[in-house]
């Protein structure tokens, strides 16, 4: 078995230069750290600490990328994954990321250390053909569709919800329909989703003055509602309830006539404001997700979400 010893000699450096590395000391240039890691791989290097953890060749811990924890999407998830390890005799280990490449990368290379029997990617950064790619380090999932890349995958198919979330705002005869998207289309799939629903359906691309990008939580919407105002929206969907309440509040508080409103995530905020919304029901993605991570189930799992209409 390759040891700390190995390295030093492979890569040209001492002991305990490579042993600062290992441990995530300072004091190691940029340019050292990747070489000794680089040697480190070459010689599939597994940290002895780790390896006597790993006597009974499994540790029962899940790893959850998370890139945040705001957004309902988010925290649901979780809940979902959680739940389900509890009842399987498995720990979950949280690695937040907010979607820094270098962050999920480490966290592969810990997979290959196995720290973890699996890592599941509720969002990434980085490509999803990258990610797929390290299933040779062991059970990889990620938490949308992956589309032609082969990799375990649980997640809700949102296209034929948002479809008919917009086909029932254009019956209503909304002119001015503002979208709260939480990241650029380009990099989230559920910014995409809506997008290429709204083209569908209403028959040209969202307006730029009236699509706000990066909302998460209440007080984006709070933020947005001034926006909306500004531009003359007549209805605002957002990406989550209680950001549609946030901009329903900001028109409450300027004394403004409301536009309509639609959020997602069957929060409880919606049923108080009477609005619609679309339950994607994420906390059976996450459940889901740990089946595939732990090999209880394999493939890909897609789940039905629901327009609920309540307007």
């Amino acid at each position: 078995m390759t040891n700390i010893r190995d390295i030093a000699r492979e890569s040209g450096y001492s002991v305990s230069t490579v042993s600062r590395v290992l441990n995530h000391k300072k004091y190691v240039s940029p340019a050292v750290r990747d070489h000794i890691e680089q040697v480190m791989q070459q010689l599939n290097y597994v940290p002895n600490a780790v390896a006597r953890d790993l006597s009974s060749g499994h540790t029962k811990k899940i790893g959850v990328a998370l890139a945040m924890v705001a957004h309902p999407y988010y925290t649901t998830l979780v809940k979902g994954i959680t739940e389900a390890a509890f009842e399987e005799g498995y720990q979950v280990t949280l690695l937040p990321t907010d979607y820094d490449a270098k962050l999920e990368r480490r966290y592969l290379e810990q997979l290959r250390q196995h720290a973890f029997d699996g890592l599941i990617f509720t969002s990434h950064s980085m490509p999803i053909s990258e990610i797929a790619a390290a299933q040779a380090f062991g059970p990889v999932v990620v938490c949308q569709d992956p589309g032609s890349v082969t990799i375990p995958a649980a997640f809700t198919d949102r296209q034929a919800s948002y479809h008919e979330a917009f086909a029932w705002i254009k019956q209503a005869g909304y002119q001015r329909i503002g979208l709260m998207l939480p990241r650029d289309p380009k990099v989230s799939a559920t910014a995409s989703a809506m997008v290429q629903a709204y083209t569908s359906i209403i028959g040209a691309a969202p307006a730029a003055d009236l699509t706000w990008i990066g909302s998460m939580a209440y007080a984006d919407g709070l933020k947005a509602g001034a926006f909306f105002a500004a531009n003359g929206a007549d209805f605002v969907f957002a990406n989550g309830d209680d950001i549609a309440m946030g901009v329903h509040d900001y028109y409450q508080q300027n004394h403004l006539p409301l536009p309509g409103l639609m959020g997602q995530e069957n929060q409880v905020s919606s049923a108080l404001l009477g609005i619609s919304t679309i339950d994607h029901h994420f906390q059976a993605v996450g459940r889901a997700a740990l089946a595939l991570a732990t090999g209880a189930k394999t493939g890909q799992i897609k789940i039905a979400s629901d327009f609920i209409a309540r307007a």
